[in-house]
């Protein structure tokens, strides 16, 4: 088969596509033919060697795809040749094939195109985790987004409205209409804009119940300033670095917060298998009509997977960058 891969850790002219081994599927897995693949910014951090895939799993890039199923491994049940499905993977996704274990599959509903399903997985069950999993959201709460303009921050968005809750989001002024159509309440310009005190305004002194932090370090202040007694906050990432100095643990106790890392890309198969089954039964019909959908900015074919890469490191999609894979 044919697959993207990377010459050698540097910028997104690395990328070229080139032969590869045609992978198996195994016991309890799916061969799969991808129609397309998504980005994210562990993509970016891999490509550059910063990010390596975990031990046995491919070092080809892509974590989640939308493909028809070509053939079923032994021990499979719920899916035949023929179906159209997505899939979270752990590494795999810019490739024509990919073997999959069954148990982490979605089945396409009739209205949900393989570009759009591609753009679902990372993101939706990424926020999924955190939002329910981790912060166990309840209706009536009001929860902070940051990055709101992300495939997570929009698939957060859409969720946090879908559970009954309040969803406020910072990203950059020319991104707020976007959000708002997607059920955000308020929008932060954080360039111009203090995001911790505007969500204490629009909490009315009380506070966010609920973070979801990309940011990291520089941000962690102002996070604790803008969380409400027992608020809870949940972070997935530290793109503005990971280091915090001078940062008192006062508000911490004195409002009696919880504060939680996660990945997913590391987490076991168990674990995965469990999420996805969860999503499936609580989410995944909301899909089908229409009470949520997929974000999509921008679609490229996999030959401009490096103008792709280029355009995701420039910050200017609203939403997920689908890739479509050639014959």
């Amino acid at each position: 088969m044919k697959a993207i891969t990377v010459t050698s850790p540097g910028d997104a002219n690395q990328l070229q596509i080139t032969e590869v081994p045609d992978p198996v599927a195994g016991t309890g897995q799916v061969l799969v033919y991808v129609a397309a693949t998504a980005l994210n910014r562990a993509d970016i951090l891999q490509r550059e060697g910063k990010y390596p895939p975990p031990p046995g799993v491919t070092d080809i890039l892509g974590l989640e795809m939308a493909g028809t199923v070509i053939e079923v491994g032994e021990g499979v049940e719920g899916f035949e040749v023929g179906d159209n499905v997505c899939s979270l993977l752990p590494g795999g996704g810019y490739a024509q094939l990919v073997a999959v274990d069954a148990a982490m599959l979605l089945k396409l509903p009739e209205n949900l195109s393989f570009t759009k399903a591609a753009a679902i997985p990372e993101a939706f069950l990424t926020a999924f985790q955190a939002l329910h999993l981790i912060a166990k959201i309840q209706p009536g709460e009001t929860v902070l987004i940051h990055a709101g303009a992300s495939g997570v921050g929009t698939a957060a968005i859409q969720l946090v409205k879908l559970a009954g809750a309040h969803p406020i989001a910072t990203a950059s002024g020319m991104k707020h209409q976007p959000l708002l159509d997607l059920g955000a309440e308020r929008c932060i310009d954080y360039r111009t804009e203090d995001f911790a005190e505007a969500a204490l305004n629009q909490t009315n002194g009380n506070g966010v119940n609920v973070i979801l932090d990309f940011i990291g370090g520089p941000y962690l202040e102002k996070n604790l300033t803008a969380l409400a007694m027992e608020g809870r906050m949940v972070s997935l990432a530290a793109l503005g670095g990971a280091r915090v100095e001078g940062i008192s643990l006062a508000p911490i106790l004195r409002k009696r917060l919880q504060l939680t890392g996660t990945t997913l890309r590391s987490r076991s198969k168990a674990y995965k298998h469990q999420l996805v089954a969860e999503f499936r039964e609580r989410i995944w019909p909301a899909f089908a009509d229409r009470s949520i959908r997929a974000v999509v900015d921008t679609i490229y074919d996999w030959e401009g997977v490096a103008d792709a890469h280029k355009y995701m490191e420039a910050n200017a999609n609203v939403g997920k960058i689908v890739l479509t894979i050639g014959e």
